[in-house]
């Protein structure tokens, strides 16, 4: 006797009568290379600033609601990246602003992307140094937010959830832009205890201008893990791995430091 599966259905569509309120404080982690380093091309602080002017004139534009943004708010709505991610295209623009809900879950999803790229780097050599990371804050309040994790979406988390198939996230998003939702809730597939992101669509959601730098944090490559920890006073630490992601990490004969 057979036995017939169903299909899995599509996803339900992006809908205005789902949208709900959203006021938060959201985290984002940044290398410290976002410090400006135009110092180091000029003499004196007048002509850096001449050099910071000419500099800007070269980058695409920003949309509307995003200019007067700290640039730390902006640029993630500046650039068409080439490379996709969960809830854009490749080279689609406006970009979209990814944060957390917690701390936690912006350094395991800084962690994942340190190591997708040390697994996917041709003649891979362990860093050596300690990179560091500034983690900021920015209040968010959003009049138009879907909820991905709420009925009736969360019946399609293996969707949403996919490690590496972004196509139905994507596909969510661009029609969610199509009724000017503001921003979209996920819950995060690289936290191990699985809270939520934020993907922001519309920079007017800002609630506050320039985010706040809250902490540091110092990631370290060593013997095939990731360790995060925070940096004093904070005690907060947290270790990955290239399995708990489903990523392969570098054999054994090129996991050593150059």
């Amino acid at each position: 006797m057979s036995t017939t599966i169903a299909p899995r259905s599509d996803p339900p569509p992006p809908s205005a009568e789902r949208f709900r309120a959203y006021d938060a404080t959201l985290w984002r982690l940044v290398e410290a290379q976002h410090r400006i380093s135009t110092n180091r091309l000029a003499a004196n602080a007048e002509d850096q600033a001449l050099l910071e002017e000419l500099v800007e004139t070269v980058k695409p534009v920003l949309p509307p609601a995003a200019r007067g943004l700290h640039y730390l708010l902006a640029t993630p709505f500046r650039y068409g990246h080439k490379k996709p991610s969960r809830f854009r295209r490749a080279g689609e623009r406006p970009g979209i602003f990814y944060a957390a809900e917690h701390v936690a879950t912006a350094v395991a999803e800084t962690a994942y992307w340190r190591l997708l790229f040390f697994s996917r780097s041709p003649g891979f050599r362990p860093p050596t140094t300690v990179v560091e990371h500034s983690a900021f804050t920015v209040p968010v309040r959003a009049a138009r937010l879907l909820d991905l994790s709420e009925p009736p979406y969360a019946a399609s988390a293996a969707a949403w959830t996919d490690p590496d198939d972004y196509a139905a996230c994507q596909a969510f998003a661009g029609a969610a832009r199509g009724i000017a939702t503001q921003a979209i809730r996920y819950l995060s597939v690289r936290d191990p205890a699985r809270r939520a992101n934020v993907a922001l669509l519309d920079p007017a959601a800002f609630a506050a201008a320039t985010p706040m730098i809250r902490q540091t944090w110092h990631f370290r490559y060593e013997d095939g893990r990731m360790t995060a920890y925070a940096a004093f006073p904070s005690d907060e630490r947290h270790v990955f791995g290239f399995e708990q992601f489903g990523l392969t990490g570098p054999s054994a004969g090129r996991d050593r430091p150059a």
